[in-house]
């Protein structure tokens, strides 16, 4: 506005100037200075000046109207509540009210002229909102189209509905908890109404805003949700409305109220929507709700809530029995790389308990992954359970030995190992925990392990052992997340490796011999 108006007011004054200093005063004009020149308004000559002026901001007010409006309904019919949240907006407010003023003192001061008398400071109010209006045309016009872009509307929801938990969560009154339990709720399901309307769309990265945003939300929930009032916690009468909330079970409502999860459950639910909508779809989007949940995971090891942590896992669970049904062995990849760096954060927390929960949902999306004929998903949870017992003898974590015991459970009995690639997987996951057990010191863990394959027939063995040998690389032949080959080991422990085999016996130079 200031280059706007302060370039227009400098060529008027250069052009003015020039008029009065070089094409002079006409013949029957008297000497005058350029400022009585320009403020010596004639009360007959300047009428229809006024009349110009009121009209005009008039017609700025419309044009104002009109673009306003057609670029909030545009975005309103894609995103729920955007024309509330513009009205509610300060400087929307302010911009509208200004326009609204100026026309009101313009009509006004339009038929205040009189003979022989000019209001000059009125006049020059009106002439200084007029030039105003004109200029904060193209300056407010940028920041609506900037008020209305997605990220910014899924920026200002998220906050929105941070400031109003943060309320409810205060509030004293159980009246107002239950309004502020409804507006949150609403907040939340905004989000997730863009969420579901970019995906139908193919914009992932509108997409991806939103389920961050619910990320964000649940997050920095956590950080005054230990302060908030007993209440707050209770399902109101609007929660018991809500379909989420209307569906579950008396009983499911009460334990939600005990645990005080209804606000993370209610983000999660509204994740595995999005979840399970994207699955064919957006892939990219399953992976990063994977990630989130991770975070809000995380967070609840953080702020130690162990109730948050379970229904994190629950929420993981369902991701991947949703990924399984589908039989979409990418996403289930992915999700598990996820699933196995939430229960790192539980060890390294000393949250070894669900840890071991975690661990036992694993081994069970591993059968199940065997029955379904998805090889490469149950062999992905054995190199993801293997580094979990590896971590918790790093970690001397409690709970090792129960671990390992769902480790070594994981590989199917006799009757089902005509899924043959799937069991040499975890085998040689098996192999490569047992090998790191022996550079590590732990002969007994590894003569464990030695044992539980004892029985495998000699010609598999020295199949892994020799599969095994190969891969002398780190990196994998494509492009992974994880970084790194599942079957790799570093030198020390390859040859910790070759001995274990040794010791079962599976030495190809002695079979030879």
């Amino acid at each position: 506005m200031l280059l706007l108006g302060g370039t227009s007011l400098a060529i008027f004054a250069l052009l003015f100037s020039v008029d009065h200093y070089v094409t002079g005063r006409g013949p029957f004009e008297h000497p005058q200075t350029i400022l009585e020149r320009y403020f010596g308004f004639d009360p007959d000559k300047i009428a229809d000046a006024v009349s110009a002026l009121s009209g005009m901001i008039a017609a700025v007010l419309g044009i104002v109207l009109t673009v306003v409006s057609i670029v909030v309904q545009l975005s309103a019919e894609r995103y729920t509540g955007v024309a509330k949240m513009f009205f509610r907006d300060r400087t929307n407010l302010l911009v509208l009210g200004f326009y609204v003023i100026s026309c009101v003192c313009g009509i006004w001061f339009s038929v205040s002229l009189r003979n022989g008398w000019v209001p000059r400071v009125t006049l020059l109010a009106v002439m200084s909102s007029t030039t105003a209006g004109l200029v904060l045309m193209a300056p407010y016009f940028a920041y609506v189209f900037r008020f209305l872009e997605p990220a910014n509307i899924i920026h200002r929801l998220a906050t929105e509905a941070v400031g109003i938990a943060r309320e409810g969560a205060s509030a004293a009154s159980r009246e107002d908890q239950a309004d502020l339990q409804d507006a949150t709720l609403s907040a939340m399901e905004e989000l997730t109404d863009i969420c579901s309307n970019s995906i139908s769309g193919k914009d992932k990265i509108i997409a991806s805003n939103a389920v961050d945003a619910l990320k964000d939300f649940a997050i920095t929930y956590l950080t005054f949700k230990q302060n908030a009032g007993q209440g707050w916690f209770v399902i109101g009468r609007g929660l018991r409305k809500n379909p989420d909330f209307v569906a579950m079970d008396p009983e499911s409502l009460q334990d939600l109220e005990e645990r005080r999860t209804w606000v993370e459950w209610k983000v999660m639910r509204q994740y595995l929507g999005i979840y399970n909508e994207a699955l064919a779809s957006m892939r990219d989007i399953n992976y990063l709700v994977a990630i989130n949940t991770r975070y809000l995971g995380e967070a609840a090891v953080r702020n130690n809530d162990g109730e948050l942590i379970t229904l994190v896992l629950r929420y993981m669970n369902s991701y991947l029995r949703a990924t399984l049904n589908a039989r979409d062995v990418r996403t289930a990849y992915n999700i598990l790389n996820q699933y196995r760096l939430l229960v790192e954060s539980m060890l390294r927390a000393g949250r070894d308990d669900h840890a071991v929960n975690a661990v036992g949902h694993m081994k069970y999306y591993g059968h199940t992954s065997f029955q379904m004929n998805l090889a490469f998903v149950a062999e992905t949870v054995a190199y993801d359970i293997s580094a979990l017992c590896a971590l918790a003898h790093e970690l001397r974590s409690p709970q090792e030995d129960a671990l390992l015991r769902l480790f070594l459970d994981l590989d199917l009995p006799a009757s089902e190992r005509e899924k043959e690639q799937g069991l040499k997987g975890v085998r040689k996951a098996q192999v490569k925990l047992a090998a790191y057990y022996m550079i590590s010191g732990d002969s007994e863990k590894a003569q464990r392990i030695r044992e539980d394959m004892a029985a495998e027939p000699l010609d598999r063995l020295l199949a892994i052992r020799h599969e095994l040998e190969r891969v002398t690389s780190k990196d994998f032949w494509e492009i992974i997340d994880r970084g790194r080959n599942f079957e790799f080991m570093p030198l020390e422990q390859r040859v910790a490796m070759r001995a274990f085999f040794d010791q079962l016996g599976a030495n190809p130079r002695k079979t030879r011999g």
